[in-house]
């Protein structure tokens, strides 16, 4: 049986932006895949791919509905999550984890800002450092989403054992392009092969 091509638009997911291909006639390669040749429709590890789709569509899924009743998205999770985990965390450092623009952090950090979920304070040693902490209330915020999603990890890591979980580990390490680090990808990179002996 043959499949059409097909893709299926989740306006709370997805922007119009984001969408950007094109459709190939029957058959007909692009001029960038041919250039790879055939192994870009053979050879490509379709499984695990779309595995990583699913298991990040749901992972993130699970603190979705809690983040809408705070009228915050995913930008102001992956902000939070930052500056609860990793306290006097600098805004430049903060750019560098998430790789969005300035404009882009401006907005979501002006908001936590506001709500109360983050503090910011100047550098004790430099007065032009701001430095971001997260208050009780964003540390609750994380601690409850955390929780959601610990309880997806654990649910999978209990199928396949410690031996499993640490191949896990070892597996989503190895997806990191960690060829030049941030700071804070650094202390997880350290955490991570710390974790994996002492689960030894």
């Amino acid at each position: 049986m043959k499949l059409g091509l097909f893709v299926i638009l989740n306006p709370r997911y997805v922007n119009m932006p984001d969408v950007n291909f094109k459709t190939q006639g029957a058959g007909q390669p692009s001029a960038k895949e041919g250039a790879v040749g055939a192994s870009s429709r053979g050879d490509q590890r379709w499984d695990i791919i779309e595995l990583l789709f699913f298991a990040y569509r749901d992972f993130v899924g699970d603190a979705d509905d809690v983040l809408e009743e705070f009228g915050f998205g995913r930008a102001h999770h992956r902000v939070v999550h930052f500056v609860t985990r990793y306290p006097g965390l600098k805004v430049a450092d903060l750019l560098d984890v998430l790789r969005i623009t300035k404009q882009s952090l401006g907005r979501v950090l002006k908001q936590l800002l506001d709500e109360g979920y983050i503090v910011q304070k100047a550098g004790d040693n430099d007065r032009r450092q701001r430095l971001l902490f997260a208050t009780p209330k964003g540390e609750a915020l994380v601690a409850k989403l955390a929780g959601l999603q610990t309880t997806r990890i654990n649910r999978a890591l209990e199928a396949i054992g410690p031996e499993g979980a640490d191949a896990a580990r070892q597996f989503l390490l190895g997806m990191i392009d960690d060829t030049d680090p941030d700071k804070v990808l650094e202390g997880i990179l350290r955490s991570g092969r710390t974790t994996a002996k002492d689960a030894r």
